[in-house]
């Protein structure tokens, strides 16, 4: 039977949901091990063992992993591969960052953003924004996979019992170094997790008006709140609350469009989402076109009206 590794997306005290996709993929590939790398992690571990389908996980507690800098985690990886038949990280910032590396140490192709898994070494990915969907090959001995975690069932939380083995750390590479992070924190939802994402594009005007608009209705909808990349290059939003292809790729039960237009690399990020709601002045718009409601209206009377008839 293949053996298969996947990189635990996690905080040191919890798994992200991330992670779970990536466990589903991996069981259609053979005996799943989930790797935890981190500082002071025993809890993660622990949320990792109870992952169903997770046959062992392999821990590694070291300073150098506390902030899954890639050119430290990297190295952890290749290390392990001799054991391993494949790869898998969810298609996260840091996994993104980290697949790629173990790629080139194992000096083999990486397969990105896996959507479907058609045979033991056969997948489909999409390519050009999401407009075409390739089926790839790999002939590598190794396989590295990143995984779209919003083209997969989640694999259960909680139902398992593996084992968890502490491993010898490869240390710090000495490459780079964590300077810090400014983390925004909000009490809606995460764009990853939430089942409704209310979303504002460039016609918002400015940062105040997208606050006026989009927040009162997204807090009465417990959503989470998104944007377009136009919207967050004007400086209306901040950069963790883009959607699309060069942002958060996201599949929530419904998401609401407001005042955006529909640029490929903005539907390559949310048209997954299981209802699509649009509302633009423009008839036109591309966003219609994947929307399974759309509003012709402008925005700035009709998304205040919609918001007062709500849970009166």
């Amino acid at each position: 039977m293949s053996k298969t590794l996947v990189w635990v997306e996690h905080d040191n005290a919890s798994v992200k949901d991330a992670t779970l996709a990536a466990v589903t993929v991996a069981g259609q590939l053979g005996e799943v091990t989930a790797l935890v790398a981190g500082s002071g992690c025993n809890a993660a571990a622990a949320a990792a063992a109870q992952i169903a389908g997770v046959a062992k996980v392999l821990k590694a507690d070291d300073a150098a992993y506390a902030n899954a800098l890639a050119e430290n985690v990297a190295p952890l990886v290749v290390s392990l591969m001799a054991d391993f038949d494949a790869f898998i990280a969810p298609a996260t910032s840091n996994g993104k960052n980290i697949a790629p590396r173990v790629a080139a140490l194992l000096d083999v192709m990486q397969v990105s953003e896996v959507l479907s898994v058609d045979g033991p070494r056969t997948f489909r990915r999409p390519t050009y924004a999401g407009n075409a969907i390739a089926t790839v090959e790999s002939g590598d001995a190794k396989l590295v996979l990143t995984v779209r975690g919003t083209a997969f069932a989640k694999a259960a939380a909680t139902g398992g019992s593996a084992a968890v083995e502490a491993i010898v750390a490869t240390g710090d590479a000495g490459l780079s170094s964590f300077v810090g992070a400014e983390i925004a924190k909000s009490e809606r939802p995460e764009l990853g997790s939430a089942k409704i994402i209310v979303s504002g594009g460039r016609a918002l005007k400015d940062a105040e008006t997208f606050q006026q608009v989009i927040f009162p209705l997204a807090d009465k909808l417990g959503a989470g709140v998104g944007a377009s990349r136009a919207a967050v290059d004007a400086g209306y939003a901040p950069n963790d609350y883009q959607v699309g292809q060069t942002g958060k790729i996201v599949a929530p039960e419904v998401y609401i469009a407001i005042g955006i237009s529909g640029a490929i690399q903005h539907l390559a990020g949310m048209k997954d989402s299981k209802t699509i709601i649009a509302i633009n002045k423009d008839e036109d718009a591309p966003i219609f076109q994947v929307a399974d409601i759309g509003l012709v209206a402008d925005l700035f009377s009709a998304v205040p009206e919609l918001t007062g008839k709500l849970f009166r």
